[in-house]
């Protein structure tokens, strides 16, 4: 049975608009402020929204989400505590949920246990980015027991043979990092960035975002042209930090304008 989840990001590719799920750190000013940053992105309309765990040695993270880790963790933010907020409020949040954590806070707080606060916090899919599709059965069949899926990543080195399994392996959508880092905002993006995104796309069976240094909607417009969608993290972290918060609805709607009809 297709998950809230993908039905949601199904719903958006049949209406030709860019799936767009924004990134948050949980915790960044606090969690009651959490709360507040979902439901003021899912009554925008995002099509989900990925949550970040803090965690003292990210190894995806760049500057600006390490620095809103980091104001996390000084506010006590820890993996239980997130998910146990969610699970309280969880009849105000309407909007799918996926929780990006690392390997090290979800063993700490114990298999089992994270996988049923995630099903009562009605989380729809995991991103583990440190963990390898190899080791993945150590959680997976958990996790599965729950209903709750591991969104797999491809990066612009994943072979032909290992995107295709990994897409066959992801849930709700494959997650295409778009550089060879660390998230962070870049300017623009290369040709073979394009060119990567395209191979990716042709070999999913699932719909897939880009996402890694997405800032500005004419680079979604961009990407809609050969995926399905993005994911925004730097700069959602950075207009939420800044109080900006009337930049980061004015990117929405602007994202909500585009027609991605035309596809390459």
């Amino acid at each position: 049975m297709m998950s809230f989840l993908e039905k949601k990001i199904k719903e958006r590719v049949e209406r030709n608009k860019p799936v767009l799920v924004p990134y948050i750190m949980a915790g960044d000013g606090g969690l009651e402020e959490t709360i507040r940053r979902i439901v003021l992105l899912q009554e925008a309309g995002v099509t989900a929204i990925e949550i970040g765990i803090p965690f003292s040695d990210p190894v995806a993270d760049g500057p600006t989400i390490e620095r809103a880790g980091i104001r996390a963790l000084e506010k006590g933010t820890t993996l239980t505590k997130v998910l146990d907020k969610l699970i309280e409020e969880k009849n105000r949040l309407t909007v799918p949920l996926v929780i990006m954590s690392y390997v090290n806070p979800i063993f700490q707080l114990g298999l089992e246990k994270f996988a049923q606060k995630c099903a009562e916090a009605n989380i729809q899919a995991v991103i583990i980015p440190d963990l390898p599709y190899e080791e993945q059965p150590i959680i997976s069949p958990i996790l599965q027991t729950k209903g709750i899926g591991i969104i797999q990543l491809v990066t612009i080195t994943s072979s032909n043979e290992r995107v295709d399994m990994l897409a066959k392996n992801s849930h709700g959508f494959l997650y295409a990092v778009t550089v060879a880092g660390t998230t962070g905002v870049k300017r623009d993006f290369s040709s073979d960035v394009v060119k990567n995104l395209e191979r990716v796309n042709k070999l999913s069976p699932v719909p897939v975002l880009a996402g890694f240094g997405i800032s500005t909607s004419k680079q979604v417009e961009d990407m809609s042209k050969v995926v399905d969608g993005v994911v925004v993290g730097s700069k959602i972290v950075s207009w939420f930090d800044d109080g900006e918060e009337a930049e980061l609805l004015r990117f929405i709607d602007e994202v909500h304008s585009i027609d991605n009809t035309v596809r390459v």
